[in-house]
Order: C-alpha cells, then sequence, then structure tokens
C-alpha cells in the first residue's frame, strides 16, 4: 500500500529586490537594510558583511553625483551562488580604481569592491546615467 502525502508548493522567493533612493548621506544606511534583509531572506548569510560594504561604497559614490533623481539599488539572484549588488544614478561619471596609497583619506571605495568581488564588477553607461554592479559569490561548499 502507498500513501500520498501532499506537500505545499510554496512560490519561489524573489529573485530581485530594489529600492529607489534619494541622493542623501543617510541612503546608504538603507541601502545596507535592502542588501543585509534579501541576502538573509536567501539564506546567504555569508554574504551579508561584504554585500553591505559593496552597496555602501556604491551608494557613497552615487551620492556625491549631485544628481537631483532619485538612484536605484537593486540586489539580484544571478544563479545560486552568485548575487549582483547594483546602483544605478544620473550620472555618466565613471568609477575608478586607483591606488590611493596608505596615508589617503578617501579613494579606496572601489579597491575594496574589486576585493570583495574577486575583480568581478563593471559599469553600463546608459542615456541618462549608469549602473554600477558587483557580482558576490558564495564559498562552494
Amino acid at each position: 500500500m502507498t500513501t500520498t502525502v501532499e506537500t505545499p508548493t510554496l512560490p519561489p522567493a524573489a529573485s530581485s529586490a530594489r529600492v529607489l533612493l534619494p541622493y542623501q548621506p543617510q541612503s546608504a544606511s538603507a541601502a545596507r537594510r535592502l542588501v543585509r534583509t534579501t541576502l538573509r531572506g536567501w539564506g546567504l548569510d555569508d554574504l551579508v558583511e561584504a554585500g553591505e560594504l559593496i552597496v555602501s561604497e556604491l551608494a557613497g559614490n552615487a551620492s556625491k553625483t549631485g544628481c537631483q533623481r532619485k538612484m536605484t539599488v537593486a540586489v539580484e539572484r544571478i544563479t545560486g551562488r552568485c548575487v549582483r549588488i547594483s546602483v544605478r544614478d544620473g550620472s555618466r561619471a565613471l568609477p575608478c580604481l586607483i591606488d590611493a596609497g596608505l596615508a589617503a583619506v578617501s579613494g579606496r571605495g572601489m579597491a575594496l569592491v574589486h576585493h570583495l568581488t574577486g575583480g568581478h564588477w563593471g559599469v553600463t553607461l546608459e542615456p541618462l546615467g549608469k549602473t554600477v554592479h558587483a557580482d558576490l559569490r558564495t564559498r562552494p561548499t
């Protein structure tokens, strides 16, 4: 005799989350909250700290552009092991990876993003701005 047990099927978790934020310093904390909540919701707790650092840098850079519109912060599930964190702003000025040196008080942010992503970051120019993205991967288990 075979017993059939029905298991309810749950809808798949959203594969992305995004928020529009003003170009203000306090937007970085809202961006970190979006990344933290989304990654934990996906069970990717091991990426939270790096994700928060990355989005802080990208949102901080966007807030310095002087744009008047809102920036878009997004977290997307690219694969089971990879997420993309991106910030879209209204400036076409590209971020630079520079060697700021030990005594510099600023200029190390994109180097940190480069390090945390293993060099997996980039920029897409758009007609009215750009999107800077950074890909984070989980460690193989």
